[in-house]
């Protein structure tokens, strides 16, 4: 008998969306949300109410049903053959529903274009539920603005009162320093997260795992909270900005045990936290910043708008169905988001590209170096640990932006072979990833990004056609070929 997947819920309206009918959600039983336009999401509450009133009525009688609730819901004539239609290719395909006949779908997860890789859980819901309790509490408006005048306060005084520059030479010619610096940094980036998942607790909505994975050549820490997109505006940017409002707190906390020790190790922690703030803040790759901009427009994923952008910005095409889907506001905020952010990363890539030669020379010869002083007589199991950690800061991103010129090279050929392929078929666009990576990659992050600028811009997916429009009874509503978004909240 058909019926929704075991699992699957339906959420509703898309709140503070920045399209001109509202699409409807769909959380699916793995957890990714899928974006319904309002008549495949009435099908998807018809046949589940007709499913659990018609249990054992047998497979027809749902069809039936399911069709002549639709009809009562919708204002349009639908038959069974119709629901069948939206079941068997529409719904079943998403891992929404079964088949007409009741065959399970076989749905494959979202496989974003250099997305989070190698995922692993580190810690589970329920334990991310229990701490994130911890914290929620931190969200509450007297102690937000107690907290938020507290950081104020601690980046005047450090960088007013003292020096962490000096400081930074200090503690780099120091092994001990360099390693207390770099686990410091972890811990503010485990805490960030905990930021995320604290916001999305204290906005009413359960927070998922917690875990890490590879992002690139990089390891990179995540939280579910896709739990995030049945909040409304307000309550989506609150869980953006959960983690840089985590990294405040954790800037706070170093600058009180500073006090209490006068330890220059502490200012350089200090510091990388900073660094850290700024480039999740940073609007091009899928940080805080991307996010931030994102929910504040109502559009889960800015990338895919590139291509109908700039085609109409350029070449002077007339405004796509997508385009055309969107509010004017939002339109008019993405296309400033295209127009700057996109030139900006093309400059980024080619100065990362022409400095390459140098840069790889120079980063070699350090590492020739640092390898030379660790595997000294004299040097101590400490130093050999540092020096490893410097060699690996120093390789990654170079190794991270000829990935992504390889990777860029490879789409360049693919997209050749579409235009003289009339029968290749598009990519589905897929969103957000939200990775968290060391400042020292950001070099290699800015080239990967105007490589996933380009997939996003291409990966464009087909507009389906309707029941109506297929079996010729029904109205068709034009409104109905705006397809479904399948994303992940994973910051």
């Amino acid at each position: 008998m058909p019926r929704l997947t075991e699992g699957t819920e339906p959420v509703g309206e898309f709140e503070g969306s920045g399209y001109r009918t509202p699409p409807q959600l769909v959380q699916r039983f793995d957890g990714q949300v899928i974006q319904l336009p309002p008549l495949l999401y009435q099908a998807v509450l018809a046949l589940k109410r007709q499913s659990a009133r018609a249990a054992d009525r047998g497979a027809d009688s749902v069809l039936a049903r399911t069709a002549e609730d639709l009809s009562t819901r919708t204002g349009r004539q639908f038959a069974a053959e119709h629901v069948v239609f939206l079941l068997d290719e529409k719904l079943a395909p998403l891992g929404i529903t079964t088949y007409s006949d009741g065959s399970q779908p076989a749905v494959a997860k979202a496989n974003p274009f250099l997305g989070l890789r190698f995922r692993a859980t580190v810690l589970s819901e329920r334990a991310t539920w229990f701490l994130s309790g911890l914290f929620s509490w931190l969200y509450h408006p007297v102690a937000l603005i107690l907290c938020l005048t507290g950081f104020l306060i601690a980046e005047l005084w450090v960088f007013a009162m003292e020096s962490p520059g000096q400081a930074m030479a200090r503690v780099m010619a120091d092994p001990t320093g360099v390693l207390i610096v770099a686990l410091l940094t972890l811990a503010s980036s485990a805490f960030h997260e905990m930021g995320h998942a604290a916001a999305c607790r204290y906005g009413g909505v359960a927070p998922g795992h917690m875990g890490c994975g590879i992002y690139l050549v990089w390891p990179a820490f995540y939280t579910d909270v896709t739990n995030s997109y049945r909040l409304g505006r307000a309550g989506r940017i609150r869980t953006d900005l959960g983690g840089v409002y985590f990294n405040g707190l954790f800037v706070i906390g170093l600058v009180l045990v500073y006090l209490r020790t006068g330890s220059p190790v502490l200012l350089v922690a200090v510091l990388a936290t900073n660094m850290e703030i700024v480039q999740q803040l940073l609007p091009t790759l899928r940080f805080d910043g991307y996010y931030i901009v994102a929910d504040l427009v109502g559009i889960p994923d800015l990338f895919k708008y590139i291509g109908p952008i700039l085609k109409r910005s350029f070449l002077r095409r007339p405004a796509d169905q997508r385009l055309d889907a969107l509010k004017r506001w939002p339109q008019l905020v993405v296309t400033v988001w295209v127009l700057t952010v996109l030139p900006a990363l093309a400059f980024q890539l080619g100065l990362v590209l022409s400095r390459m030669p140098e840069l790889a020379t120079t980063a070699w010869r350090t590492a020739v170096s640092l390898a030379g002083d660790a595997t000294a007589d004299d040097s101590s199991v400490l130093a050999a640990v540092t020096s490893g950690l410097q060699i690996l800061f120093l390789l990654l991103p170079l190794v991270g932006a000829l990935l992504a010129l390889w990777q860029l090279s490879g789409l360049v050929v693919r997209l050749v072979r579409r235009r003289r392929s009339p029968s290749g078929e598009q990519e589905r666009a897929s969103g957000g990833m939200r990775p968290r990576m060391p400042v020292s990659f950001l070099l290699g992050g800015l080239a990967v990004s105007t490589v996933l600028a380009v997939g996003g811009s291409t990966g464009q997916t087909k507009a389906p056609r309707t029941a109506a429009s297929v079996r010729g009874s029904a109205p068709r509503d034009p409104r109905d070929d705006e397809y479904e978004l399948i994303f992940e909240g994973l910051r």
